[in-house]
């Protein structure tokens, strides 16, 4: 079967996939809460219209994990694709042009919606990639795995994390490929091998409520707040240096591929603060304050208030290493108990800390000596008529689930 074949049916079902894309865009899988049955059931119809085998995990409130699979042999090499159901929501639709979900298409070549991008547009192909192996009855030596996945946005630990430890824990995996938006715009698209960890904190600072006339006889807990955040820098002071998995300089040499020379690359890396904040990323570990809030009366010492700290850890940092650090800063520079929950009345003083979202970096340390990774590249480039370059993500994604517990590199 030629490549010839491929783009024809491509061609000839042109309107049916795009129809397609629509219609799973303006399912319903805004995370929280999830919903994405609403988008597993739609694909499970899809391909079960070509008889490939098909199967949803549900759980929860409607929503699920789905699996589908070209054939029934697994004894070969097996590729994995995974890629996520769940969007992040739209914010005020007063800030869109069109409505966010209506999945508008733009000359005939775009379609702008939430979702599109991250990631139902990458989704959406490997289903179609599914069906078209299947249609034309393409001889394969191994098997394709589809695994849409709930849960992405919010940590993936009930999607990708729950897939690997049950329905996948049997099917050895050869090489995985996750669909997530890899752009880097103006720069060609990049392959990445790794990705940073990730850690929220959310920091409650528990004091003592007073009237504002005496703030003598309360305890502050914006001041406390403060304390904290005037401080926090000094948490790497207690974090062991780890190296990056690809030096400063190797980035500049793999991102130059986009670039006709090295001469031109480093001027524009000077013009270019983005792509110094990029590179910058990717080879410290960095923190950030997100949200705060406290105070309920503006004649009121304040007796509660919350921040989140977001956390980006390089790969081969641990997130307990991260809280040791924390606490260490706030027992011991600051003075303050450290509590996980808030117990007592409101005169106990103390500092509570909070994780809802915790996940270490990962990284392919033996990519430069892959063959189907270097196969795959020449695909990229061939469908995309130019040089990928190999990269880093300074996000993170579900990679870390296949490759942290040894299921694919």
């Amino acid at each position: 079967m030629s490549e010839k074949s491929i783009l024809n049916e491509i061609d000839q079902n042109r309107e049916e996939y795009i129809e397609f894309f629509r219609k799973i865009i303006q399912a319903d899988s805004i995370n929280p809460p999830g919903n994405e049955k609403n988008v597993a059931i739609i694909i499970e119809d899809y391909l079960k219209e070509k008889g490939i085998k098909t199967e949803i995990f549900p759980f929860g409130d409607n929503r699920a994990n789905l699996i589908a699979y070209l054939n029934d042999n697994f004894d070969g090499k097996n590729l994995l694709y995974n890629g996520h159901m769940d969007v992040v929501p739209p914010g005020s639709e007063q800030d869109w042009k069109n409505p966010p979900f209506s999945a508008f298409v733009k000359r005939n070549k775009f379609i702008f919606s939430r979702g599109a991008a991250d990631m139902k547009g990458g989704l959406v192909a490997m289903v179609i990639a599914l069906k078209i192996l299947k249609s034309l009855k393409i001889e394969v030596s191994g098997n394709l795995i589809l695994n849409a996945v709930a849960d992405e946005e919010t940590g993936g630990k009930l999607g990708a994390g729950w897939c690997i430890d049950n329905p996948l824990k049997s099917i050895k995996c050869d090489f995985a490929i996750i669909g997530e938006p890899s752009g880097f715009n103006p720069l060609p698209k990049a392959i990445l091998l790794g990705e940073k960890g990730h850690l929220q904190v959310k920091i409650t600072t528990n004091g003592i409520s007073g009237h504002a006339s005496m703030p003598a006889l309360g305890k502050n807990a914006i001041n406390m707040m403060t304390e904290i955040i005037e401080k926090l820098d000094r948490i790497d002071e207690y974090i062991p240096k780890i190296e990056p998995p690809i030096e400063r300089d190797k980035l500049k040499k793999l991102i130059g591929v986009a670039f006709p020379s090295e001469e031109i690359r480093e001027r524009i890396m000077k013009d270019q603060p983005v792509l110094q904040s990029l590179i910058q990323s990717l080879v410290k570990f960095s923190k950030a304050l997100t949200m705060i809030k406290g105070g309920i009366k503006e004649n009121v010492i304040p007796d509660s208030c919350e921040a989140v700290i977001d956390f980006r850890l390089l790969p081969g940092q641990k997130v307990d290493t991260i809280l040791n650090a924390l606490k260490k800063l706030i027992e011991e520079d600051l003075g303050y108990i450290v509590k996980n929950q808030i117990a007592g009345a409101s005169k106990d003083v103390c500092v509570v800390l909070e994780i809802f979202n915790a996940s270490e970096g990962s990284y392919w340390k033996q990519w430069e000596k892959s063959q189907d990774l270097k196969e795959f590249y020449n695909i990229v480039e061939a469908v995309y008529e130019k040089k990928p370059f190999y990269f880093l993500l300074p996000a993170s994604a579900d990679a870390h689930y296949l490759r942290n517990d040894g299921y694919c590199p």
